[in-house]
């Protein structure tokens, strides 16, 4: 039974990467896959689409607060790809002093959805990824590294 299940997941991968590689290979410029990954695939990206979906709208300086090691700069270019791609929204409020709120788009959630995988599965693997990490930095003569 348990092979059936491998064999069926093992399949369904197949399916999805021969979906990415058929188009056209990953080299070619322009590739849809290369374009998203360049833009979602740094860790600001990532954590300002999770602190906006587990939060909802946000203002600047709550988003700031957040995401831990971020600057100020880092957050506005990372803000400004987003909206720029659809994933994020921003609304300016006309009241003194101005009010801006960010908030996912419908692209921006249908990314949070892929994206909760990702994070689920990185939290249910720390252990495992932990115990290889130290079992290479003590087969390479290391200790203690991250």
């Amino acid at each position: 039974m348990e092979g059936t299940i491998v064999d069926n997941q093992s399949e369904k991968i197949s399916h999805r990467l021969e979906k990415i590689f058929t188009p056209a290979p990953l080299q070619v410029p322009g590739c849809p896959v290369r374009d998203v990954l360049d833009r979602i695939g740094d860790k600001w990206s990532i954590l300002s689409v999770l602190h906006l979906g587990h939060s909802g709208k946000l203002r600047f300086n709550e988003l700031l607060h957040r995401i831990d090691g971020i600057s100020q700069r880092m957050l506005t270019v990372t803000l400004r790809g987003l909206e720029r791609d659809g994933f994020v929204s921003r609304r300016i409020y006309a009241e003194v002093p101005p009010r801006v709120e960010y908030e996912l788009t419908a692209l921006g959630v249908s990314l949070l959805d892929q994206v909760l995988g990702l994070a689920v599965w990185a939290q249910d693997n720390m252990g495992d990824i932990i115990t290889s990490r130290a079992a290479h930095a003590n087969a390479a003569g290391f200790q203690n590294l991250p």
